[in-house]
């Protein structure tokens, strides 16, 4: 049987210029009760410079409704050293009572590195790097202490101090390449594939769009996670969403991405079309790739195929 669909909101509608209701208090609880209410399971925010803080909202958040989960995605694992990010997860699991998911990535903007003063590592050790924080992250949110002597961290914590409500603090991880796709098997509840991938410098593009790449990061999950496989569920962050009457062709959706009509048609990451075209595409990716579980960033557009989709 396949996994269930499961719909989530990363972000919030931008109430101007520069700001998001992320960082609006008053606004932030009845747009969360409203998320909830459509049916979504989870409120994500993100982790970037010159932005609100990841953490913060969603204890405000999950306060603010009943059953809503929360988490960042994701968090730049750059900017963060996996002993006080564990404190901070497992107070944050406790504060929420127990609905925290913990989205990780390696990270890819060098401007934000640089507007800090903290210059990115290459790809390869970002990647290791993310790798040893990971298995402290595991090591210190299960047992509440670790003991890791590795090239990029050297922890000996006996007790953390807190401890998370959840057994288990699930993790997202979010990736492309060979590497992470082999982490996320190992270390992952949630594996993210990413339609946006990031060239020299973090700069954006399409690359991770079509339909094969992904067919073969599908494979390499399956291939390194072996029993765990089936208890990793996969996840797609939507990148283009139109609904209804006035969704463009897949020709338009394709220039904007540089990309081909066909790539963008059968692409997870753009979803566009009436609503039975989108959920008929969803099923279709569910049996293909596994994907049942989709962040999107305009909960109301795509409130519709929550509605028909939930639960099945």
């Amino acid at each position: 049987m396949p996994r269930p669909f499961r719909f989530t909101v990363q972000g919030g509608t931008h109430l101007d210029a520069g700001r998001s209701l992320l960082a609006d208090g008053a606004a932030l609880p009845p747009y969360a009760r409203k998320v909830e209410s459509l049916g979504y399971q989870e409120l994500y925010s993100y982790d970037h410079i010159g932005h609100v803080d990841p953490f913060a909202p969603l204890v405000v958040a999950a306060s603010a409704t009943e059953r809503l989960r929360v988490g960042p995605l994701v968090l730049n694992n750059e900017l963060h050293h996996p002993v006080l990010l564990a404190r901070t997860a497992a107070t944050v699991d406790r504060m929420t009572g127990g609905r925290l998911v913990l989205g990780l990535g390696t990270g890819y903007d060098e401007s934000e590195h640089e507007a800090i003063g903290a210059p990115i590592r290459p790809p390869g050790a970002r990647v290791s790097r993310f790798a040893e924080s990971l298995a402290v992250l595991r090591a210190l949110l299960d047992e509440g202490r670790a003991d890791h002597d590795g090239e990029h961290h050297r922890v000996h914590v006996d007790d953390l101090g807190v401890r998370p409500v959840q057994e288990r603090v699930p993790f997202l991880i979010g990736g492309h390449g060979p590497r992470v796709v082999r982490l996320a098997a190992r270390y992952a509840d949630i594996f993210q594939f990413t339609g946006i991938v990031h060239g020299e410098g973090g700069a954006p593009s399409g690359g991770g769009f079509a339909v094969p790449a992904l067919v073969e990061r599908a494979r390499w999950l399956s291939e390194a996670a072996g029993e765990r496989d089936g208890g990793i569920e996969r996840s797609a962050l939507v990148q283009f969403l139109r609904i209804g009457a006035d969704a463009p062709s897949a020709e338009e959706v394709a220039r904007a991405f540089e990309l081909t009509a066909d790539a963008v048609r059968d692409s997870p990451f753009a979803l566009f079309g009436s609503v039975e075209q989108v959920v008929d595409k969803l099923q279709r990716l569910r049996e293909l790739l596994g994907i049942s579980h989709y962040v999107v960033r305009d909960p109301d557009a795509f409130a519709p195929v929550v509605e028909a989709l939930s639960g099945r």
